[in-house]
């Protein structure tokens, strides 16, 4: 078969997506609903702000919100992990960063899966944050070696996924009827499975270990624990989710809200309480599992090397001060003083190197090629010659991530900073290098001011 003959990557990852999505809704209702506020929000936002609206319009930003998604998933093994890089290859979809959840005591490291290039993020920019479980954190040998075994016997890919994985990677990519059932295959691996494959002491005993513990270990696959749609305006959102009833998180996790929104903010649902059954002697025993939630998130700014250390030192330094234990009020209040150091103006974030951004042309620009060869970019844009938009950040925040994980496993909000970074151990049972996502930051920056200048 020719290469022309295959389904794009990018149309393989929308497939996937959408069904993701459906069997989402379907598995957790609460989840439809959260994606029906996020539309309405975002509808609100857009016919408010025409900046914002013109901005998404000018960077192929308006087409990807309503299918914007990521999704999380923990797997036990490094076989686990390697196949799943492979399995989201055939998506277009790499590994891009390392995350040390340790930091904030969750016992594992992780990446996210997702594009990486301009026209394929445009396309669909679904991510799925991607977690290893780290045996070694658990302290109890007798434990360590039991969950060990438990992982070492289950198999998480069906035989005709795996069958497909090898016929992409041998052919080059997937015909549309090969793509469909690609897409099939692959999302059993996600499914939600109410049949525990261990024992009720022995799930107790490994919950008592870390709960994340025993959701990663107790069920026959890695179910998808959430995913997350894109709000234009969270707080928008997180007001609306308590007006409905909805176990909203006290706290939204990241920066404080902003003019100039930068990286990450996320809230959540509380996750939902699950029957499960466990085989338990002749016709087993009934129980329950938490750790399936519904979660949103908005966007903005992708920032330096510079601008992530300054990011982090006012983040330690609002957190330090509610180490003695505060509500989450106080915390929100502490975080937007602290904040008052990291410039909310995208001029000043540009000049002082803290943000990437995106140039293009207006109209003007294009009709006087002469002054745009000449003039440096800021001038452009004082001038009224080019634009800077803010390339929105792609990726996550380790603490951020923890505090989502530790308020939907039952526990309260993160406090404990030891950290265990491990990355060359995570990227040997990967089987590649993960991609630096401040180089891609980087590239997509030279990029458009080539494009400028051309």
């Amino acid at each position: 078969m020719s290469t022309s003959e295959f389904l794009s990557t990018d149309a393989i990852r929308r497939l996937f997506a959408q069904a993701m999505s459906r069997m989402y809704r379907a598995e957790v209702p609460l989840y439809g609903d959260l994606v029906d506020l996020v539309a309405q929000i975002n509808a609100q936002v857009l016919d408010t702000d025409a900046e914002l609206a013109s901005q998404l319009q000018r960077n192929d930003g308006r087409g990807r919100l309503d299918e914007e998604r990521h999704g999380a998933i923990r797997v036990g093994t490094a076989e686990e992990l390697s196949t799943l890089r492979r399995l989201f290859a055939v998506m277009g979809m790499q590994p891009v960063g390392y995350y040390d959840l340790s930091v904030a005591g969750v016992p594992v490291h992780s990446t996210a899966f997702r594009p990486t290039d301009a026209a394929a993020l445009a396309a669909n920019p679904f991510r799925v944050f991607t977690s290893l479980l780290r045996l070694e954190l658990i302290e109890d040998d007798a434990l360590r070696a039991q969950a060990a075994a438990i992982l070492a016997r289950r198999r998480i890919f069906t035989d005709d996924a795996l069958a497909l994985i090898e016929q992409a990677e041998h052919d080059g990519g997937l015909s549309t009827a090969d793509a469909e059932r690609f897409v099939a295959q692959a999302l059993e691996t996600f499914r939600w499975h109410g049949d525990a494959t261990v024992a009720l002491d022995t799930y107790h005993a490994l919950q008592e270990a870390h709960r994340l513990i025993a959701d990663v270990v107790s069920f026959r696959g890695p179910h998808i624990n959430h995913l997350t749609p894109r709000t234009l305006d969270i707080d928008a959102a997180q007001a609306a989710m308590i007006e409905r009833g909805m176990a909203a998180k006290a706290v939204i996790e990241g920066p404080p809200p902003r003019a100039c929104p930068i990286l990450l903010r996320q809230t959540s649902f509380k996750a939902l309480e699950e029957p499960v059954h466990f085989p338990d002697g002749e016709g087993g025993r009934a129980g329950s599992h938490t750790a399936r939630f519904g979660e949103i998130e908005q966007r903005g700014l992708a920032l330096t090397h510079k601008g992530r250390a300054l990011y982090d030192q006012l983040l330690t330094q609002a957190r330090e001060a509610d180490a003695a234990g505060s509500t989450g009020a106080d915390y929100g209040q502490r975080l937007q003083a602290v904040f008052v150091g990291f410039p909310d103006d995208h001029a000043t974030l540009r000049t002082e190197g803290l943000g990437f951004y995106r140039y293009q042309l207006t109209d003007a620009g294009r009709a006087a090629p002469g002054r745009v060869a000449d003039l440096p970019a800021e001038r452009l844009i004082a001038e009224g010659l080019a634009t800077a938009d803010p390339i929105i950040y792609e990726d996550f925040l380790p603490v951020s991530a923890a505090g989502i994980f530790q308020s939907n496993l039952g526990g309260g909000e993160q406090r404990a900073y030891a950290a265990h970074a491990n990355r060359s151990a995570f990227e040997e049972a990967l089987g590649a290098r993960v991609h630096d996502e401040f180089a891609l930051y980087q590239q997509l920056q030279d990029d458009s001011l080539t494009s400028l200048r051309a």
